[in-house]
C-alpha cells in the first residue's frame, strides 16, 4: 500500500498528506463523495500509515504494505483498527454464551465473514448486511470501551465508521458524546456518500474531506501503469462499464480470464441485450416479463446494477451511432454490429428518457429498493419509451 496506490483524489491526498507531515491531523474526519470513488481505500491507508513499522518517506509515500502491522490492517485483524459497517443485531448479543452457539448468531456471523472477506478482496467495496437495521448502538457502546485503552504498538487508533448516514440515532448520540471528548490517541473517520443524512453536531466536529467521482481518464491511466497486461477492447470496456465507479471497476478486474469474451461482466451484458431483445419483440414481452422476475430473483444487488450499466453504455454506443455513424469511440466495439441494426431499427427514441429511466433504476437498486419491483416497473416503462421511437 501507498498514496500511489490511491486512483485519483490528488487534492485530498496532499491535504492529508500535509496534515501527516505538520502532525497537525485532525481527531475526526468525515471522507464525502459519491460510492467507488475512493474514500474508503484512503481511510485504510491512512490506518496502515499510523500503524506500518516502515513508512515510506516523502511524497507519495506511505505504509510499506506488506510489513505485519500492514498485513493486519488490510485483513481487518489489527487491534488498533476499528472497521464497522451496518450489521445484524443478531451478531451483538455476546453476552449470553448460548446465543453465539445458535443458528441464527452462526448463520450472521458466516455472513458477515463473507463480507469482510468480499472486502478484502475489494478495497472499494462498502459491506452491509441485508438485514440490518444500520449502525446499531451496541456497536458505538463498544468503540467507547476500546476507545480507553491505549494502542498497543503504533501512534493511534483508528475508527473508521463505513456508511455513517445509516447510524442508528442513538448510536448517532453515543458517537456524538465520543468527537465531542475525544480520547488524543484515537481518530475517528466517518465515510458517507449521504452526509446531510448525519446529525449536524457530528458534522461540525469532523473535518470534511469531499471526494469526487474518479475521472475515466484517470482510471485509464492508472490501469495502464499497474494493468499493462490490460489491453484494447477490454480496457475501454472496463474503464466504460465501472463508469469510473472503482467498486466496479475492481470487480471487473477481479472477474477477469484469460478470454475477455468469458468473463462474468460480459456474460451478464451479454443476458442484458438477450432481454432487450425480448422487450424489443412483441411477441416475446411475457417472456421479457418472466425473464425480469427470474434476474430479480437470481441476481444479487451487486449484480442488478451492472446488469441495468449495461443497458445504459448499450444506449450510448446507439445513441453515438445513430448521431455519427462513423462513431469510433464504443463502450462496446464487440458487438458493434447489433448497435448499428438497433441504431438503424429506432431511428428516433428519446435517449435522454431512456437513459434517465436506467439511471434511476440503478440508484433504486442501490439504495436498498426491492428488486422486483423495479425490474417489473423497468420493463414497462423501457418497453413504452421504445416503442415511441
Amino acid at each position: 500500500m501507498s498514496w500511489n496506490t490511491i486512483i485519483g483524489q490528488k487534492q485530498q491526498i496532499r491535504v492529508l498528506e500535509k496534515a501527516l507531515e505538520t502532525n497537525r491531523f485532525a481527531h475526526a474526519y468525515l471522507f464525502t463523495g459519491p460510492e467507488g470513488s475512493g474514500k474508503e481505500s484512503v481511510a485504510l491507508e491512512i490506518a496502515a500509515i499510523f500503524n506500518c513499522r516502515s513508512p515510506k518517506p516523502g511524497k507519495g509515500g506511505g505504509a510499506c504494505g506488506i510489513c505485519p502491522e500492514c498485513r493486519l490492517v488490510q485483513s481487518f485483524m489489527h487491534p488498533n483498527v476499528e472497521y464497522i459497517f451496518p450489521v445484524e443485531a443478531a451478531l451483538l448479543d455476546v453476552g449470553d454464551s448460548a446465543k453465539k452457539e445458535n443458528k441464527r448468531f452462526t448463520d450472521a456471523k458466516e455472513r458477515y465473514d463473507k463480507l469482510l472477506e468480499q472486502k478484502e478482496q475489494n478495497p472499494y467495496f462498502s459491506p452491509a448486511m441485508e438485514r440490518s437495521m444500520g449502525i446499531l448502538t451496541e456497536q458505538i457502546v463498544s468503540l467507547q470501551h476500546k476507545a480507553t485503552f491505549m494502542p498497543g504498538e503504533g501512534t493511534k487508533k483508528i475508527f473508521i465508521i463505513s456508511q455513517a448516514e445509516r447510524l442508528h440515532p442513538s448510536a448517532a448520540n453515543k458517537l456524538l458524546k465520543l468527537l465531542e471528548e475525544p480520547p488524543a490517541h484515537v481518530i475517528f473517520i466517518l465515510v458517507s456518500s449521504r452526509p446531510e443524512a448525519l446529525l449536524p453536531t457530528i458534522r461540525s466536529r469532523c473535518q470534511a474531506i469531499k471526494f469526487s467521482r474518479v475521472t475515466q481518464h484517470e482510471l485509464r491511466l492508472w490501469l495502464q501503469e499497474n494493468r499493462p497486461e490490460i489491453i484494447e477492447p477490454e480496457l475501454s470496456f472496463i474503464v466504460s462499464f465501472s463508469r469510473a465507479n472503482l467498486r466496479l471497476a475492481w470487480e471487473l478486474l477481479s472477474n477477469r480470464t484469460g478470454n475477455p469474451s468469458e468473463t462474468p461482466t460480459i456474460l451478464l451484458r451479454n443476458k442484458a441485450l438477450d432481454y432487450l431483445r425480448q422487450v424489443l419483440t412483441p411477441s416475446r414481452f411475457h417472456e421479457a416479463i418472466i425473464t425480469c422476475e427470474e434476474l430479480a430473483k437470481t441476481l444479487s444487488r451487486g449484480e442488478l446494477p451492472l446488469f441495468l450499466g449495461a443497458l445504459l453504455l448499450f444506449f450510448q454506443d446507439a445513441n453515438h451511432r445513430r448521431i455519427n455513424p462513423g462513431f469510433q469511440g464504443l463502450n462496446n466495439p464487440d458487438i458493434s454490429d447489433a448497435i448499428d441494426r438497433f441504431a438503424k431499427n429506432f431511428p428516433n427514441p428519446d435517449f435522454f428518457a431512456i437513459s434517465t429511466l436506467t439511471e434511476e433504476a440503478i440508484r433504486a437498486i442501490e439504495r436498498n429498493a426491492n428488486p422486483l419491483l423495479v425490474m417489473t416497473s423497468f420493463t414497462a416503462e423501457i418497453r413504452k419509451l421504445l416503442q415511441r421511437a
